[in-house]
């Protein structure tokens, strides 16, 4: 299918990939690397899909946690009305919504650190192989992080060393392959934060990453123009992965809260051997 480019069928798909591998700690930058490769899609088209499904995805955050999202606007809202007004009891101890924009800032910082070498990172490791040994290790974290989550810390009691730490696990999980909610989940499973507040904090620290990472590539992919004919399948795809995505975040919360998040270190072991054997076997054959 080699430079047949991008039809309905396959927007939909991906956006169900990306609906589903988003939240679910199984990669959708790994799986949407490895249905590109199989595809044979090209660079700039699937670059721009990648970024238009990510934003798709983000409305399905914004939608879940609806009412978190709100109270943080409204506790940014008066940090910025007493701050022009002048006035210091406004910018006084932060309310819980306060606490957690702080939070999710910190956790944010290493995001920042990383963009020099984001786009060295995505050309050395967005091939099968390297996608494939990274899901192999997401696979290992969310069996032994799952095993050892007993915490109890919550949006009052994480420190904001425990959101750099799980900001750093974000970073690492740029790396197609490395699970982003899988890592950062995982890590604040370490860190003693208890499974809701874990899936939360992951999830709504997805909102700035996200947003802000797309910014950086959107005007870079858009740059090289954009097929009218591609834009029905973009769209359908969006819808997809938004709608898809909501209820992915519902199952995520549903399986953590039963103590079963780590069931989906055994689907990252048999995709990412099964693509590492087929990525080594079918180039042998083909030549």
């Amino acid at each position: 299918m080699e430079g047949s480019g991008l039809n309905l069928i396959q927007s939909i798909l991906m956006g169900v990939i990306q609906g589903i591998a988003e939240f679910l700690p199984i990669s959708s930058s790994g799986h949407l690397v490895l249905f590109e490769t199989f595809f044979g899609m090209k660079e700039t088209e699937s670059m721009l899909f990648s970024v238009l499904l990510h934003l798709g995805t983000l409305i399905s955050v914004c939608i879940y946690y609806h009412k978190d999202v709100w109270e943080m606007l409204r506790a940014f809202g008066a940090w910025v009305t007493a701050l022009v007004k002048r006035d210091p009891k406004g910018m006084g101890r932060p309310t819980p919504a306060g606490r957690m924009i702080i939070l999710l800032v910190t956790a944010t910082l290493p995001l920042v650190v990383l963009l020099p070498i984001h786009k060295w990172l995505e050309r050395t490791f967005s091939h099968n192989i390297s996608v494939s040994i990274a899901m192999l290790l997401t696979g290992f974290l969310l069996f032994f992080s799952d095993r050892r989550a007993k915490g109890h810390k919550n949006a009052k009691s994480a420190t904001l060393v425990d959101a750099l730490l799980v900001g750093a696990a974000q970073a690492v999980g740029t790396i197609p392959g490395i699970s982003r909610s899988g890592i950062t989940i995982s890590t604040g499973l370490f860190r003693g934060f208890d499974r809701k507040f874990a899936v939360r904090f992951s999830f709504l620290m997805s909102l700035p990453a996200v947003l802000g990472a797309n910014l950086l590539k959107i005007g870079e992919a858009a740059a090289e123009g954009v097929d009218p004919a591609l834009i029905p399948g973009y769209i359908a795809g969006v819808i997809v992965a938004a709608v898809v995505g909501y209820f992915a975040i519902r199952l995520v919360n549903l399986l953590s809260d039963k103590g079963r998040f780590g069931m989906f270190a055994y689907y990252c072991w048999v995709v990412g051997l099964g693509s590492l054997i087929a990525g080594i076997i079918v180039p042998f054959f083909g030549k």
